[in-house]
């Protein structure tokens, strides 16, 4: 039959990018390093460094996510061609739908596969770490920073990955003023560093009584996490360190003790904060992680040469530096500046539905192809 016949050709040509996805995704390199780690997980005493066995058993799963899901692709493939020679003999057009589905299912797999091969930068594959700051505007801006906040969690979820509060400020009335999330997932900070910027939204504000219009912005920071042991030097002397009491819901313990930790670094005059853990300790091992990671944020963006030589970069939560623009009223649409990206279905948006804003910065990225400005 004519249908099976068109989709025999369509799954041949799509083969060569299958085949293709083997040296892409690295899977015989893959294959070894799992095979090395689990040997190395099966021998006596592993389990007694317990943070450098999870870091081992999470990396053997990401390892093994990736080998398995090609070799689902290619039973795909292997599948629908024989259902499409199954149609043909039969001449069952009942079969027809099924084809198309799992056709379309494959060509996206593939697709998604080929661009997490685009992550190739040097913490590329770490997880990441965002700060939301509000904009100017008070009340409006600072709910729009907590809607911000609840969509990168929300994306986080859809992709399985694990989403922590580190610091979270609210805001005066309603919404957060800065908040800080550590979210953890092979390539997290691959995927999110394209939405590091300015965000801009457009609607009928909730706070006004004279439902007009509002304008507000608010900024996402994006930085990788990095291990203790990456090429940043943080001495004692490099930093200023004071202790608060947490502002926020915690508990009696964290609300009645000076656990909470601010670190101020000397150089950049960068600030990190960290409330959410029970001690001292943990709230300035996590400020510390916090730190090194803007460090190397500002090294990658300035190309600096050394620490030393960084000066901070302050991003203006304003018009006109925004990197998208989320439009509810009058007409509904997000649109990203710099790939010209778009669509109209806000609510999944907002619900963590930004794969297509990412993939199209991804794309943009290796091709060269920007929207003009």
């Amino acid at each position: 039959m004519l249908q099976f016949d068109e989709y025999k050709v369509k799954l041949n040509n799509l083969r060569p990018e299958l085949d293709d996805l083997d040296q892409a995704l690295g899977l015989d390199a893959a294959k070894q390093e799992a095979e090395m780690l689990e040997s190395e997980s099966a021998s006596d005493g592993f389990w007694d460094n317990l943070e450098k066995a999870q870091k081992i058993q999470q990396r053997v799963k990401n390892l093994r996510d990736k080998i398995d899901g090609q070799e689902k692709r290619k039973t795909q493939w292997e599948d629908l061609m024989t259902l499409c020679e199954l149609g043909n003999e039969m001449e069952d057009e009942s079969l027809v739908p099924e084809v198309e589905e799992g056709f379309a299912k494959l060509e996206s797999g593939i697709e998604e596969a080929k661009l997490s091969t685009l992550f190739t930068g040097e913490y590329d594959s770490s997880n990441a770490i965002l700060t939301f700051h509000a904009g100017a505007g008070g009340t409006e801006a600072q709910d729009w920073a907590q809607m911000l906040f609840r969509m990168y969690t929300r994306w986080a979820e859809r992709h399985g990955f694990t989403c922590k509060t580190l610091d979270y400020l609210d805001g005066d009335e309603a919404g957060l003023k800065s908040a800080t999330i550590l979210i953890e997932g092979e390539n997290a900070y691959g995927h999110l560093r394209s939405e590091h910027g300015v965000h801009r939204l457009v609607r009928v504000s909730p706070f006004d009584a004279n439902a007009r219009r509002q304008t507000s912005f608010a900024a996402v920071e994006v930085m990788p996490d990095l291990p203790e042991d990456a090429d940043v030097e943080i001495r004692p002397e490099d930093y200023e360190m004071q202790v608060f009491r947490s502002s926020g819901a915690g508990g009696q313990h964290i609300n009645k003790t000076s656990s909470a930790v601010r670190l101020i670094h000397h150089a950049t005059g960068i600030v990190v904060s960290c409330q959410t853990e029970r001690s001292q300790f943990q709230n300035k091992d996590t400020c510390l992680r916090m730190l090194r990671a803007k460090l190397v944020e500002l090294k990658m963006q300035q190309h600096a040469e050394k620490i030393s030589d960084i000066k901070g970069v302050q991003l203006k939560i304003e018009w006109g530096s925004q990197i998208r623009s989320y439009v509810f009223m009058p007409y509904q649409l997000v649109k990203d500046n710099r790939t010209g990206y778009e669509t109209s279905n806000v609510n999944a948006v907002m619900d963590g539905d930004l794969d297509g804003f990412i993939n199209a910065y991804l794309k943009a990225e290796a091709t060269g192809n920007w929207a003009e400005k």
